[in-house]
Protein backbone atom coordinates (compact mmCIF):
# COMPACT_ATOMS: atom_id res chain seq x y z
CA UNK A 1 0.00 0.00 0.00
CA UNK A 2 1.16 3.23 -1.01
CA UNK A 3 0.21 6.27 -0.16
CA UNK A 4 1.39 9.27 -2.62
CA UNK A 5 1.19 13.38 -1.91
CA UNK A 6 2.23 16.44 -3.92
CA UNK A 7 1.44 19.58 -2.50
CA UNK A 8 2.56 23.23 -3.30
CA UNK A 9 3.55 24.58 -0.24
CA UNK A 10 4.11 28.21 -1.14
CA UNK A 11 7.50 28.70 0.94
CA UNK A 12 5.13 28.24 4.09
CA UNK A 13 6.21 26.11 7.24
CA UNK A 14 4.87 22.49 7.69
CA UNK A 15 0.92 22.26 9.19
CA UNK A 16 0.75 22.10 13.14
CA UNK A 17 -1.26 18.67 12.06
CA UNK A 18 -0.70 15.95 8.94
CA UNK A 19 -3.09 13.23 10.31
CA UNK A 20 -5.77 13.47 7.85
CA UNK A 21 -3.19 14.38 4.92
CA UNK A 22 -1.46 11.24 5.93
CA UNK A 23 -4.78 9.54 6.68
CA UNK A 24 -3.23 8.40 10.05
CA UNK A 25 -6.08 7.44 11.50
CA UNK A 26 -7.39 5.45 8.76
CA UNK A 27 -9.27 2.06 10.14
CA UNK A 28 -7.79 -0.18 7.23
CA UNK A 29 -4.19 -1.64 6.98
CA UNK A 30 -1.18 0.72 7.50
CA UNK A 31 0.67 1.92 4.24
CA UNK A 32 3.69 0.47 3.43
CA UNK A 33 5.42 3.48 1.49
CA UNK A 34 4.90 6.82 2.02
CA UNK A 35 5.93 9.13 -1.47
CA UNK A 36 5.84 12.63 -0.73
CA UNK A 37 6.45 15.29 -3.20
CA UNK A 38 6.76 19.01 -2.14
CA UNK A 39 7.22 22.24 -4.39
CA UNK A 40 7.91 25.56 -3.44
CA UNK A 41 9.61 24.53 -0.05
CA UNK A 42 11.22 28.18 1.40
CA UNK A 43 14.05 28.11 -1.36
CA UNK A 44 15.93 31.39 -0.37
CA UNK A 45 19.48 31.21 -0.80
CA UNK A 46 20.46 31.31 2.72
CA UNK A 47 17.84 28.24 3.65
CA UNK A 48 18.58 26.52 0.30
CA UNK A 49 22.72 26.51 1.64
CA UNK A 50 21.51 25.68 5.13
CA UNK A 51 19.28 23.12 4.08
CA UNK A 52 22.03 21.62 1.82
CA UNK A 53 24.41 20.60 5.24
CA UNK A 54 21.24 19.80 7.41
CA UNK A 55 18.12 18.54 6.77
CA UNK A 56 15.05 20.47 5.48
CA UNK A 57 12.40 21.66 8.25
CA UNK A 58 9.91 19.84 5.98
CA UNK A 59 11.93 16.83 5.82
CA UNK A 60 12.33 16.87 10.29
CA UNK A 61 8.81 17.05 10.00
CA UNK A 62 7.93 14.31 8.18
CA UNK A 63 10.51 12.37 9.69
CA UNK A 64 9.15 13.15 13.69
CA UNK A 65 5.52 12.23 12.42
CA UNK A 66 6.27 9.00 10.60
CA UNK A 67 10.07 7.42 12.47
CA UNK A 68 7.94 6.25 16.19
CA UNK A 69 4.95 4.70 13.46
CA UNK A 70 7.96 2.43 12.19
CA UNK A 71 8.69 4.10 9.46
CA UNK A 72 12.55 5.26 8.00
CA UNK A 73 13.53 7.80 5.13
CA UNK A 74 14.78 5.89 2.52
CA UNK A 75 15.57 8.82 0.06
CA UNK A 76 15.60 12.19 -0.55
CA UNK A 77 16.56 14.35 -3.08
CA UNK A 78 16.00 18.48 -3.08
CA UNK A 79 16.37 21.25 -6.06
CA UNK A 80 15.87 24.33 -4.78
CA UNK A 81 11.86 24.69 -4.47
CA UNK A 82 11.12 20.92 -4.86
CA UNK A 83 11.85 17.95 -2.49
CA UNK A 84 10.89 14.43 -2.97
CA UNK A 85 11.06 11.87 0.01
CA UNK A 86 10.51 8.46 0.49
CA UNK A 87 9.46 6.76 4.26
CA UNK A 88 9.22 2.51 3.86
CA UNK A 89 8.50 0.06 6.97
CA UNK A 90 11.06 -1.42 8.04
CA UNK A 91 10.58 -5.08 7.23
CA UNK A 92 10.35 -3.35 3.20
CA UNK A 93 14.09 -2.57 3.49
CA UNK A 94 16.30 -5.73 2.28
CA UNK A 95 14.22 -6.07 -0.67
CA UNK A 96 14.52 -2.57 -1.73
CA UNK A 97 17.93 -1.68 -3.91
CA UNK A 98 18.85 -0.02 -6.53
CA UNK A 99 18.36 3.69 -4.95
CA UNK A 100 19.24 6.93 -7.27
CA UNK A 101 18.23 10.07 -7.27
CA UNK A 102 18.71 12.87 -9.95
CA UNK A 103 16.88 16.40 -11.13
CA UNK A 104 16.51 18.09 -13.43
CA UNK A 105 16.61 22.12 -14.32
CA UNK A 106 14.38 23.74 -16.60
CA UNK A 107 13.76 27.22 -15.24
CA UNK A 108 15.52 29.97 -16.80
CA UNK A 109 16.74 27.65 -20.17
CA UNK A 110 17.70 25.24 -17.66
CA UNK A 111 20.48 27.25 -15.18
CA UNK A 112 17.78 27.94 -12.37
CA UNK A 113 15.83 25.11 -10.68
CA UNK A 114 12.50 27.26 -9.64
CA UNK A 115 11.12 24.54 -12.16
CA UNK A 116 11.86 21.18 -13.20
CA UNK A 117 12.01 17.46 -11.90
CA UNK A 118 13.69 15.59 -9.10
CA UNK A 119 13.19 11.85 -8.89
CA UNK A 120 14.41 8.98 -6.95
CA UNK A 121 14.39 5.28 -8.74
CA UNK A 122 14.56 1.91 -6.88
CA UNK A 123 14.07 -1.69 -7.59
CA UNK A 124 11.44 -2.95 -5.16
CA UNK A 125 11.07 -7.11 -4.94
CA UNK A 126 13.31 -7.00 -7.98
CA UNK A 127 10.40 -4.78 -9.95
CA UNK A 128 11.81 -0.96 -11.10
CA UNK A 129 9.62 1.34 -9.97
CA UNK A 130 10.23 5.56 -10.52
CA UNK A 131 8.90 8.57 -8.80
CA UNK A 132 9.24 12.15 -10.36
CA UNK A 133 7.70 14.90 -8.72
CA UNK A 134 7.51 18.25 -11.10
CA UNK A 135 6.73 21.68 -11.23
CA UNK A 136 5.95 22.76 -14.44
CA UNK A 137 5.70 26.57 -16.04
CA UNK A 138 3.03 28.85 -14.64
CA UNK A 139 -0.04 30.16 -16.83
CA UNK A 140 -2.22 29.68 -19.09
CA UNK A 141 -0.50 30.02 -22.56
CA UNK A 142 2.00 28.04 -21.49
CA UNK A 143 0.19 24.83 -22.05
CA UNK A 144 3.11 23.67 -25.14
CA UNK A 145 5.87 24.78 -22.40
CA UNK A 146 4.57 22.36 -20.17
CA UNK A 147 4.75 19.59 -22.13
CA UNK A 148 8.11 20.48 -23.49
CA UNK A 149 9.64 21.06 -20.79
CA UNK A 150 8.55 17.51 -19.19
CA UNK A 151 9.48 15.66 -21.73
CA UNK A 152 12.51 16.81 -21.86
CA UNK A 153 12.69 15.70 -18.25
CA UNK A 154 11.71 12.47 -19.19
CA UNK A 155 14.91 12.46 -21.21
CA UNK A 156 17.47 13.86 -18.83
CA UNK A 157 17.02 11.87 -15.71
CA UNK A 158 19.31 9.25 -14.97
CA UNK A 159 21.06 9.81 -18.69
CA UNK A 160 24.59 8.67 -18.54
CA UNK A 161 24.40 7.14 -15.55
CA UNK A 162 23.72 3.19 -16.54
CA UNK A 163 20.01 3.20 -15.24
CA UNK A 164 17.26 2.94 -17.64
CA UNK A 165 15.12 5.89 -18.34
CA UNK A 166 12.05 6.76 -16.37
CA UNK A 167 9.56 5.20 -19.00
CA UNK A 168 11.54 2.00 -19.47
CA UNK A 169 10.61 1.52 -15.18
CA UNK A 170 8.73 -0.91 -14.88
CA UNK A 171 5.91 1.35 -12.64
CA UNK A 172 6.59 5.37 -13.28
CA UNK A 173 4.32 7.81 -11.14
CA UNK A 174 4.47 11.42 -12.55
CA UNK A 175 3.09 14.12 -10.23
CA UNK A 176 3.09 17.79 -8.52
CA UNK A 177 2.42 21.10 -9.61
CA UNK A 178 1.48 20.49 -13.26
CA UNK A 179 0.17 23.90 -13.57
CA UNK A 180 -2.30 22.73 -16.42
CA UNK A 181 -5.52 24.66 -16.52
CA UNK A 182 -9.20 24.82 -17.68
CA UNK A 183 -9.08 26.36 -21.52
CA UNK A 184 -11.57 28.49 -22.86
CA UNK A 185 -14.65 28.44 -20.15
CA UNK A 186 -14.99 31.70 -18.58
CA UNK A 187 -13.92 32.29 -14.64
CA UNK A 188 -17.59 32.19 -14.18
CA UNK A 189 -19.01 29.28 -15.67
CA UNK A 190 -15.63 27.76 -14.22
CA UNK A 191 -16.92 28.96 -10.16
CA UNK A 192 -20.55 27.82 -11.42
CA UNK A 193 -19.39 23.97 -12.47
CA UNK A 194 -17.44 23.87 -8.96
CA UNK A 195 -20.20 25.40 -7.19
CA UNK A 196 -22.52 22.78 -8.31
CA UNK A 197 -20.32 20.17 -7.78
CA UNK A 198 -20.68 19.64 -11.68
CA UNK A 199 -16.22 18.65 -12.56
CA UNK A 200 -17.18 16.90 -15.42
CA UNK A 201 -18.40 19.84 -17.28
CA UNK A 202 -14.61 20.90 -16.74
CA UNK A 203 -13.21 17.72 -17.62
CA UNK A 204 -13.00 17.83 -21.34
CA UNK A 205 -11.33 21.21 -21.21
CA UNK A 206 -8.49 20.28 -18.17
CA UNK A 207 -5.66 20.89 -20.61
CA UNK A 208 -3.59 17.84 -18.94
CA UNK A 209 -7.11 15.87 -20.62
CA UNK A 210 -6.38 17.25 -23.85
CA UNK A 211 -2.50 16.95 -24.29
CA UNK A 212 -3.59 12.85 -22.96
CA UNK A 213 -5.63 12.47 -26.50
CA UNK A 214 -2.82 13.92 -28.55
CA UNK A 215 0.72 14.04 -27.32
CA UNK A 216 2.13 9.93 -27.78
CA UNK A 217 4.43 9.99 -24.65
CA UNK A 218 1.54 11.08 -22.97
CA UNK A 219 -1.03 8.54 -23.87
CA UNK A 220 0.03 5.90 -21.52
CA UNK A 221 0.12 8.27 -18.38
CA UNK A 222 -3.20 6.72 -16.21
CA UNK A 223 -4.68 9.46 -13.96
CA UNK A 224 -7.92 8.81 -11.14
CA UNK A 225 -11.19 10.85 -11.98
CA UNK A 226 -11.02 14.72 -11.20
CA UNK A 227 -14.09 14.75 -8.55
CA UNK A 228 -12.65 17.17 -6.21
CA UNK A 229 -12.24 20.84 -6.44
CA UNK A 230 -9.57 22.34 -8.87
CA UNK A 231 -6.84 22.91 -6.06
CA UNK A 232 -5.48 26.00 -7.33
CA UNK A 233 -5.85 29.10 -6.11
CA UNK A 234 -7.16 29.79 -2.97
CA UNK A 235 -6.61 32.95 -0.52
CA UNK A 236 -4.35 31.81 2.40
CA UNK A 237 -6.28 29.78 5.40
CA UNK A 238 -9.72 29.51 3.09
CA UNK A 239 -11.73 27.50 0.60
CA UNK A 240 -12.19 30.88 -0.75
CA UNK A 241 -11.19 30.92 -4.74
CA UNK A 242 -8.74 33.47 -5.29
CA UNK A 243 -10.12 37.57 -4.52
CA UNK A 244 -7.23 39.51 -5.54
CA UNK A 245 -7.01 41.62 -8.30
CA UNK A 246 -5.84 39.04 -10.30
CA UNK A 247 -8.61 36.97 -9.57
CA UNK A 248 -7.08 33.50 -10.97
CA UNK A 249 -9.41 30.97 -12.71
CA UNK A 250 -9.37 27.71 -10.66
CA UNK A 251 -7.74 24.94 -12.09
CA UNK A 252 -6.45 21.10 -11.28
CA UNK A 253 -2.91 21.92 -11.13
CA UNK A 254 -1.88 18.97 -8.41
CA UNK A 255 -2.01 16.11 -10.00
CA UNK A 256 -0.85 12.04 -9.75
CA UNK A 257 -0.67 10.25 -12.96
CA UNK A 258 0.95 6.68 -13.17
CA UNK A 259 2.23 4.44 -16.16
CA UNK A 260 2.59 0.47 -15.89
CA UNK A 261 5.24 -0.49 -18.87
CA UNK A 262 3.94 -4.25 -18.82
CA UNK A 263 0.25 -2.83 -20.08
CA UNK A 264 1.62 -0.52 -22.18
CA UNK A 265 3.84 -3.24 -24.63
CA UNK A 266 1.04 -5.56 -24.17
CA UNK A 267 -1.89 -3.37 -24.94
CA UNK A 268 -0.81 -3.85 -28.44
CA UNK A 269 -0.80 -7.74 -28.60
CA UNK A 270 -3.82 -8.23 -27.38
CA UNK A 271 -4.63 -11.93 -27.88
CA UNK A 272 -1.55 -12.86 -26.93
CA UNK A 273 -1.62 -11.06 -23.31
CA UNK A 274 -2.93 -13.13 -20.76
CA UNK A 275 -3.04 -12.30 -16.87
CA UNK A 276 -0.31 -14.81 -15.66
CA UNK A 277 2.34 -12.96 -17.42
CA UNK A 278 1.10 -9.86 -15.45
CA UNK A 279 4.02 -9.80 -12.70
CA UNK A 280 3.06 -5.91 -11.37
CA UNK A 281 -0.02 -4.73 -10.99
CA UNK A 282 -1.39 -0.57 -9.87
CA UNK A 283 -4.80 -0.14 -8.46
CA UNK A 284 -6.07 3.31 -7.52
CA UNK A 285 -8.21 2.83 -4.36
CA UNK A 286 -8.32 6.74 -3.64
CA UNK A 287 -7.62 10.25 -5.17
CA UNK A 288 -8.38 13.34 -3.21
CA UNK A 289 -8.10 16.70 -2.05
CA UNK A 290 -7.70 18.27 1.21
CA UNK A 291 -9.71 21.12 1.39
CA UNK A 292 -8.61 21.55 5.37
CA UNK A 293 -5.23 22.52 4.87
CA UNK A 294 -4.36 26.22 3.94
CA UNK A 295 -0.85 27.27 4.66
CA UNK A 296 -0.56 27.90 0.54
CA UNK A 297 -2.96 28.65 -2.27
CA UNK A 298 -2.88 25.43 -3.41
CA UNK A 299 -4.72 22.31 -1.84
CA UNK A 300 -2.87 19.21 -1.19
CA UNK A 301 -3.74 16.18 -3.31
CA UNK A 302 -3.11 12.72 -2.42
CA UNK A 303 -3.19 9.20 -4.48
CA UNK A 304 -3.24 5.90 -2.17
CA UNK A 305 -2.54 2.88 -4.22
CA UNK A 306 -2.33 -1.08 -4.16
CA UNK A 307 1.25 -2.49 -5.77
CA UNK A 308 0.42 -5.77 -6.31
CA UNK A 309 3.81 -7.58 -7.24
CA UNK A 310 4.91 -11.36 -7.92
CA UNK A 311 8.05 -10.90 -5.94
CA UNK A 312 11.37 -11.55 -7.89
CA UNK A 313 13.49 -11.03 -4.98
CA UNK A 314 12.11 -12.63 -1.98
CA UNK A 315 14.90 -13.00 0.55
CA UNK A 316 17.38 -10.76 2.04
CA UNK A 317 20.81 -10.79 0.71
CA UNK A 318 21.60 -10.63 4.18
CA UNK A 319 20.44 -12.17 7.86
CA UNK A 320 22.02 -11.13 10.91
CA UNK A 321 20.88 -11.29 14.18
CA UNK A 322 22.33 -10.53 18.18
CA UNK A 323 23.59 -13.59 19.83
CA UNK A 324 22.96 -14.45 23.34
CA UNK A 325 21.65 -11.22 25.50
CA UNK A 326 22.83 -7.77 25.26
CA UNK A 327 23.48 -5.19 27.81
CA UNK A 328 26.18 -2.48 28.33
CA UNK A 329 27.94 -4.95 31.05
CA UNK A 330 30.02 -6.59 28.13
CA UNK A 331 30.88 -6.97 24.70
CA UNK A 332 28.02 -7.69 22.40
CA UNK A 333 28.21 -10.14 19.29
CA UNK A 334 26.40 -10.15 16.01
CA UNK A 335 26.03 -13.17 13.95
CA UNK A 336 25.19 -12.93 9.88
CA UNK A 337 25.28 -14.68 7.22
CA UNK A 338 25.17 -13.61 3.64
CA UNK A 339 23.65 -15.00 0.19
CA UNK A 340 26.65 -16.43 -2.31
CA UNK A 341 26.44 -13.69 -4.79
CA UNK A 342 26.29 -11.05 -1.97
CA UNK A 343 28.79 -8.19 -3.27
CA UNK A 344 30.29 -7.35 0.41
CA UNK A 345 32.92 -5.14 0.63
CA UNK A 346 35.51 -3.59 3.59
CA UNK A 347 33.31 -0.35 3.83
CA UNK A 348 30.14 -2.64 4.18
CA UNK A 349 29.09 -1.79 8.47
CA UNK A 350 26.15 -2.69 10.58
CA UNK A 351 24.70 -0.62 12.55
CA UNK A 352 22.49 -0.42 15.51
CA UNK A 353 19.65 1.61 15.75
CA UNK A 354 16.89 2.58 17.88
CA UNK A 355 13.25 0.83 16.45
CA UNK A 356 12.15 4.36 15.48
CA UNK A 357 15.17 5.51 14.12
CA UNK A 358 14.76 7.66 11.12
CA UNK A 359 16.95 7.60 8.21
CA UNK A 360 20.67 5.15 7.74
CA UNK A 361 22.38 7.68 9.44
CA UNK A 362 20.57 7.63 12.65
CA UNK A 363 22.30 4.76 14.67
CA UNK A 364 23.37 4.89 17.45
CA UNK A 365 26.78 2.78 16.81
CA UNK A 366 28.00 0.19 14.29
CA UNK A 367 30.60 -1.92 13.55
CA UNK A 368 32.52 -2.72 10.65
CA UNK A 369 32.42 -6.59 9.20
CA UNK A 370 35.69 -6.46 8.71
CA UNK A 371 37.91 -4.61 10.99
CA UNK A 372 35.73 -6.08 13.94
CA UNK A 373 35.04 -9.55 12.22
CA UNK A 374 35.53 -12.20 15.85
CA UNK A 375 34.69 -15.84 13.79
CA UNK A 376 34.46 -16.83 10.61
CA UNK A 377 33.15 -20.11 8.63
CA UNK A 378 31.16 -21.03 5.43
CA UNK A 379 27.39 -20.65 7.03
CA UNK A 380 27.89 -17.88 9.24
CA UNK A 381 30.16 -14.77 10.44
CA UNK A 382 30.78 -13.08 13.77
CA UNK A 383 31.38 -8.98 14.19
CA UNK A 384 31.98 -7.68 18.08
CA UNK A 385 30.67 -3.97 19.66
CA UNK A 386 32.13 -2.77 22.64
CA UNK A 387 30.36 -2.49 25.68
CA UNK A 388 31.75 0.96 25.84
CA UNK A 389 29.24 1.78 22.75
CA UNK A 390 25.86 0.02 24.19
CA UNK A 391 23.35 2.39 25.56
CA UNK A 392 23.08 1.38 29.19
CA UNK A 393 19.21 2.64 29.56
CA UNK A 394 18.80 -0.48 27.27
CA UNK A 395 15.60 -0.99 25.19
CA UNK A 396 14.26 -2.26 21.79
CA UNK A 397 16.71 -2.05 19.07
CA UNK A 398 17.61 -3.18 15.66
CA UNK A 399 20.31 -4.05 13.73
CA UNK A 400 21.08 -3.16 10.24
CA UNK A 401 23.63 -4.07 7.50
CA UNK A 402 24.65 -1.28 5.31
CA UNK A 403 26.08 -2.09 1.59
CA UNK A 404 28.76 0.35 0.24
CA UNK A 405 28.63 -1.58 -3.05
CA UNK A 406 24.66 -1.11 -3.23
CA UNK A 407 24.40 2.36 -0.83
CA UNK A 408 21.66 0.55 0.48
CA UNK A 409 20.48 -1.77 3.91
CA UNK A 410 20.31 -4.99 2.93
CA UNK A 411 19.94 -6.77 6.09
CA UNK A 412 17.76 -6.10 9.25
CA UNK A 413 16.90 -8.02 12.22
CA UNK A 414 14.17 -8.72 14.40
CA UNK A 415 13.46 -5.80 16.92
CA UNK A 416 15.86 -6.90 20.22
CA UNK A 417 15.33 -5.76 23.65
CA UNK A 418 18.71 -4.27 25.30
CA UNK A 419 19.18 -5.01 29.16
CA UNK A 420 19.46 -2.13 31.23
CA UNK A 421 23.20 -2.15 32.67
CA UNK A 422 23.27 -2.72 36.87
CA UNK A 423 24.70 0.95 36.88
CA UNK A 424 22.07 2.53 35.10
CA UNK A 425 19.13 0.64 36.88
CA UNK A 426 20.39 1.35 40.41
CA UNK A 427 20.71 5.21 38.99
CA UNK A 428 17.20 5.24 38.42
CA UNK A 429 16.23 4.03 41.40
CA UNK A 430 18.26 6.84 43.58
CA UNK A 431 16.45 9.35 41.15
CA UNK A 432 12.74 7.74 41.72
CA UNK A 433 13.04 7.85 45.48
CA UNK A 434 14.98 10.99 45.37
CA UNK A 435 11.97 12.33 42.70
CA UNK A 436 9.47 10.66 45.14
CA UNK A 437 10.93 12.38 48.51
CA UNK A 438 10.74 15.76 46.91
CA UNK A 439 7.29 15.14 45.01
CA UNK A 440 5.07 17.23 47.17
CA UNK A 441 6.94 20.15 46.85
CA UNK A 442 7.09 20.18 42.90
CA UNK A 443 3.73 19.14 42.33
CA UNK A 444 2.15 22.75 41.85
CA UNK A 445 5.02 23.78 39.56
CA UNK A 446 4.26 20.54 37.84
CA UNK A 447 0.80 21.50 37.58
CA UNK A 448 1.59 25.34 35.82
CA UNK A 449 3.74 23.40 33.74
Amino acid sequence: RLHLVTWNVGTASPPPDVTSLLQLNSLGPTMDMYVIGLQEVNSRITNFLSDLAFDDPWSIFFMTVLSPLGYIKLSSVRMQGLLLLIFVKHIHLPFIRGIHTHYTRTGLYGYWGNKGGVSIRMSLYGHTICFMNCHLPAHMENTEQRLDDFEKILEMQFEGENIPSPLDHDVLFWFGDLNFRIADYGIHFVRESINNNRYNLLWEKDQLNMAKKTEAFLKEFREGPLQFKPTYKFDLYSDVYDTSEKKRKPAWTDRILWRVKNLCQNASKEDEFSEEEQTISVTLNNYVSHMSYGISDHKPVTGTFGLELKPLVSDPLVMLSPKGEWSAEHDVIIRYSAVPEFPSSAWDWIGLFKVTFRHVNDYVTYAWVEDDEISSNKDSKEVYMSAAEIPTIGGEFLLCYYSNNLQSIVGISEPFQIQPSRSSTEKNLTQGENSWMQKPDNLESHDES
